[in-house]
């Protein structure tokens, strides 16, 4: 239970704000337990003296206070689990937007080593089994305690002798709930794993359509299913089997106890020391009894399986981001835009050799600084440290002469704008998507945006215009026409650096050159540090840089680089032609 305690632990704060609830609905259980009490003492005395006399004077006045208790305890009951669900759910609002909001500043290599689709399944699954033992767990423990404590007082009034010979059988559905916890861990443990695999299939699977289909991969994705629901199964089947063992035990357990009361009971009326209605509510108060005691023993399985769920989520909260705000950062100031590399090497976590090495670079107001090199050389590892995903190992990436480990992030990304290779779009509208390089720009400025980025014109030819819907992997638009929405984007930020990686990547050589005129009147006045293999912008590069093996091998202008370096010119000749007509 070490694992369970120290979970608990590290989950109890995010319930600040709602314990005064949790009292309140504890305090609605108390109420509801002492109602439930007098309504047990109220049917022994209509017994006794309605009943057993024959009275129906004597029926009126108990059956009008029985009413007017079960009217209040079903009141409290509605207010008190209403009250239950609302801050079960606010605890897990709080806990999902604490652990999303972690995950949003982890760095690139986390997610590479995290399947997405295990991801969504802590951020859905595992949050609500923590919420089960943090928020449900305690609300129901105080219950189960207030209620077992008041039918165990009611019967100890009602017969001290027969009540303590009764709780002797008490004892054993909290050694069953221990005896079982441990396996029901197990499987819970597995079950979550096998879930987060499923669902990672599925996306996965989904995301690559289009290739599955083409290389007639469907039956491979179908096993690939199988295998991971068939663990799934497994888990799920054999955590249901010892939850089922459990609960078969305890009602045998509850049977015997139901027996001995009856037996004590009949010899007990045989001898003249009990009634019938003394014996009716003395076997409803034992009734009442055990359910909270079993429920007692079988919140030890709940949190034992909500165990599992928090260990996957603190994996995640332990998880560091690569980089953090600095304890004193500089104060904002008007970027003009110089980009300088000192000295900077860099190797990826767990990666065996260094990325970059001694890189040294600077780019100044205006100018277009273009990086090149072999496939694997570094090249898109400058634009990470430049808008720093990653602080270098060694050196320092300043803007504007400040190292970027004393600039605000939100402060540094709003003055260096990222096209990343793989094109982004975000669920929601054309026009939501280009706002969000500016959020809050006017419909004007948006459609200014994309008139520079020479998207305007299919927009609007599409039938919902701006309002069309987009989604990752949509075939709504092109390729080339998803760049340019990407450029209008980059447009609107408006930022004084610019870093472009592979920005024609993917495309075909007729949506490449729809995009140079837009990227050119992007770049416009930018610093911009273009990452790429397509040399087409070489020739209006101020300066060229070329990479390889992590180091910077050479420098200077695409004709004298043709002429003096052997890797550029390897890289340059699939191109010339191109190069001079764009």
């Amino acid at each position: 239970m070490r694992e369970a305690r120290e979970a608990f632990r590290r989950f109890w704060p995010l319930t600040r704000g709602d314990r005064g609830w949790m009292l309140v609905i504890v305090a609605c259980v108390v109420v509801s337990a002492l109602t439930e009490t007098a309504a047990i003492l109220l049917f022994a005395e209509l017994t006794d003296n309605a009943l057993g006399a024959g009275s129906l004077s004597a029926f009126w006045g108990p059956a009008g206070a029985w009413l007017a208790v079960a009217a209040l305890g079903a009141l409290v009951g509605y207010l008190g689990n209403s009250l239950a669900t609302w801050t079960a759910e606010r605890f897990v609002l709080r806990l999902r937007a604490s652990v999303f909001g972690h995950v949003q500043g982890l760095p690139p290599h986390f997610f590479q080593r995290h399947r997405q689709g295990d991801l969504v399944a802590r951020l859905t699954g595992d949050v609500e089994a923590i919420e089960q033992m943090v928020v449900s767990g305690v609300v129901g423990t105080a219950s189960a305690a207030f209620s077992a404590v008041f039918y165990a007082a009611a019967a100890l009034f009602l017969r001290w002798d027969l009540a303590l010979a009764t709780f002797v059988l008490a004892p054993l559905f909290l050694l069953a709930a221990r005896r079982f916890s441990g396996r029901i861990k197990r499987a819970s443990q597995d079950e979550r794993v096998a879930d987060g695999a499923i669902t990672s299939v599925v996306e996965e699977s989904l995301g690559t359509i289009v290739l599955t289909q083409a290389y007639n991969r469907r039956r491979d994705e179908e096993r690939r299913l199988e295998k991971e629901a068939r663990a799934w199964m497994r888990a799920s089947v054999r955590g249901a089997r010892l939850s089922e063992m459990y609960e078969q035990f305890v009602e045998v357990v509850e049977t015997l106890c139901v027996l001995a009361v009856i037996g004590l009971g009949v010899w007990e009326i045989s001898a003249g020391r009990m009634t019938l209605g003394e014996l009716l509510a003395f076997a409803a108060f034992v009734g009442y009894l055990y359910p909270p005691v079993r429920a007692l023993g079988g919140l030890g399985l709940t949190v034992t399986a909500a165990t599992a769920g928090a260990e996957r989520i603190a994996e995640v909260l332990d998880a560091e981001p690569a980089v953090r705000d600095p304890a004193a950062p500089v104060d904002p100031w008007p970027v003009s835009g110089r980009v300088g590399f000192h000295g900077v090497t860099f190797r990826h976590p767990g990666a065996a050799r260094d990325s970059v090495r001694d890189i040294a670079l600077t780019a100044g107001p205006g100018e277009l600084v273009l990086v090149t090199g072999p496939s694997g050389a570094g090249k898109s590892t400058l634009a990470k440290l430049l808008t720093r995903f990653y602080d270098p190992g060694a050196g320092v990436v300043t803007l504007d002469g400040v190292p970027l480990t004393d600039v605000r992030l939100d402060f540094l990304r709003e003055n260096v704008a990222l096209l990343p290779q793989q094109t982004l779009v975000l669920n929601g509208t054309i026009r939501e998507n280009i706002a969000c390089g500016r959020p809050g720009a006017s419909d004007r400025e948006i459609e200014q945006a994309a008139r520079s980025a020479a998207a305007h014109a299919f927009i609007t030819a599409l039938p919902d215009g701006y309002d069309t819907l987009l989604a990752p992997g949509t075939a709504a638009l092109s390729g080339g026409q998803l760049q340019r929405v990407a450029i209008a984007r980059a447009m609107l930020r408006a930022a004084p650096v610019l870093v472009l990686d592979e920005p024609t990547a993917g495309l075909d050589s007729v949506a490449a050159r729809q995009i140079v005129q837009p990227l050119r009147r992007l770049m416009s006045g930018r610093t911009t540090i273009m990452i790429t293999h397509d040399l087409g912008f070489a020739p209006d590069a101020d300066r060229v840089l070329v990479v390889d093996e992590g180091r910077l091998v050479d420098a200077g202008t695409h004709d004298d680089l043709m002429t003096r370096c052997p890797v550029y010119a390897r890289l340059a000749r699939p191109w010339p032609a191109e190069a001079s007509a764009a």
